[in-house]
């Protein structure tokens, strides 16, 4: 049997396994999952990792196993198990991804989707990083997306460690409160507060990670200087065509934010040189510019309060019917 062979024999059996899955995920349920730990005895947090592994693989739902670590094994421990299943599910469905698909992906993947690729794989563990702590996909399939990319295996296994580490201890004493609570133990309060302090941390750290990831902002004095000195390869404006209408930087370009994923082929030429994104203010702005770093761009800047701050310093702009 040859490698063709065995890769569409392990396709095979790994699309049977997600069938199965689908159908008898209330095998899954809390109360199984107990009942299983019970009788593992003191195998009970390696079979629990073996577990969660095996239900990331399969594209169960972790949320409820991260809870139900706590709750077993306490805040600790649990966040251990928790946090090792995860990753070690994580990484055999990036190795499969990689097994199945890598190559013909490799091979087949021209035009934008060759640079997305490129940037992702370019910027590595730092990209890897930034989709777990901002969870912009589904994580299953997330972990079976990265293995179609050429990110070294090391880099994604510690990278994805260290960034589900927040969510996973926060979710993992959530658990742990959830059994406290239903057993009455002391303390309680205290408890309550830890739990909100880290469920707090771990809501704000992806909105820290996504506004660093957006990269350095642009004043409008720095633009008018910029666009003066033609340092600038292009200038995007996200409005939409109305907005851009009335009135709009000579040199912008306009692509509705709305639009921009699907036209972001057109916009290939400029991924390696800088780009200023502007909208009224600079809220639409931060999410395309979140895009385009995502897309592999290399070189975004926000320009700071948009096109109001711009008019309000009475620069010249091109108007249009109001």
């Amino acid at each position: 049997m040859n490698d063709r062979h065995l890769r569409l024999l392990a396709a095979a059996l790994l699309l049977a396994a997600l069938v199965w899955a689908g159908i008898e995920h209330e095998r899954f349920s809390a109360e199984n999952v107990q009942t299983w730990m019970d009788a593992a005895g003191w195998l009970a947090p390696f079979a629990f990792v073996l577990l969660y592994a095996l239900a990331t693989v399969l594209f169960l739902p972790g949320s409820v196993l991260t809870l139900l670590g706590g709750a077993l094994f306490g805040p600790v421990l649990g966040t251990a198990v928790n946090l090792t299943g995860a990753t070690l599910g994580a990484t055999l469905a990036f190795l499969v991804a990689r097994y199945l698909g890598g190559d013909w992906v490799a091979r087949r993947a021209g035009g934008m989707a060759r640079r997305v690729l490129e940037g992702v794989e370019a910027e590595g563990w730092r990209f890897v990083a930034f989709v777990r702590l901002v969870p912009l996909f589904p994580f299953n399939l997330l972990n079976y997306a990265l293995g179609l990319t050429r990110i070294p295996l090391g880099h994604y296994v510690l990278a994805s460690l260290l960034a589900m580490a927040p969510a996973a201890v926060a979710y993992t004493y959530l658990g742990y409160l959830g059994r406290e609570a239903a057993s009455g133990a002391e303390g309680l309060a205290g408890k309550v507060m830890t739990a909100l302090a880290l469920l707090a941390v771990a809501a704000f750290l992806p909105r820290l990670v996504a506004r660093l990831r957006e990269g350095p902002t642009l004043t409008v004095e720095a633009l008018r200087d910029a666009l003066a000195e033609d340092r600038l390869a292009l200038l995007l404006d996200v409005r939409s065509p109305e907005e851009f209408a009335r009135a709009h930087l000579p040199e912008a370009r306009n692509v509705p934010l709305e639009a921009l994923k699907e036209r972001l082929d057109e916009l290939g030429p400029f991924i390696e040189r800088p780009v200023a994104v502007i909208c009224r203010t600079d809220r639409r702005s931060r999410r395309a510019a979140l895009l385009l770093a995502e897309a592999g761009f290399a070189d975004v800047r926000v320009v700071k309060g948009g096109m109001a701050a711009w008019q309000r310093r009475g620069w010249p702009v091109v108007r249009g019917a109001d």
